[in-house]
């Protein structure tokens, strides 16, 4: 069974920063697209990031210029560096595979930015 810890999140002023980070003990880690993706409350899921085992990188257009993903799989793990936070990404935030589900969903790891 697969478990993936998401973190990073956390209570931040508009147009701060924070750095998520996923680790997910999943065998040949770097062979997948990941994704981070989030969820609002009353809102479906949605994809925030995405790359692939080549590092190609897409993002949603409301977080372009200031979300970025990265990758090491060296420690079988995703990242998402946040900058210029808006209320509006408040969201619970989570990583799995960008086509489709490798693993159970996680936790999740909360992002609420507000004043």
């Amino acid at each position: 069974q697969v478990q993936v810890v998401e973190s990073g999140g956390g209570l931040v002023q508009p147009g701060g920063s924070l750095r998520l980070s996923c680790t997910a003990s999943v065998r040949f880690f770097s062979l997948y697209s990941l994704a981070w993706y989030r969820q609002a409350p009353g809102k479906q899921r949605e994809l925030v990031a995405s790359i692939t085992r080549v590092d190609i990188t897409n993002y949603l257009d409301s977080v372009k210029g200031r979300f970025t993903i990265s990758r090491d799989n060296a420690k079988n793990s995703v990242y998402l560096q946040m900058n210029n936070l808006k209320p509006e990404d408040t969201a619970v935030y989570y990583c799995n595979g960008a086509q489709s589900p490798i693993w159970a969903w996680g936790q999740g790891t909360q992002v609420t930015v507000s004043s």
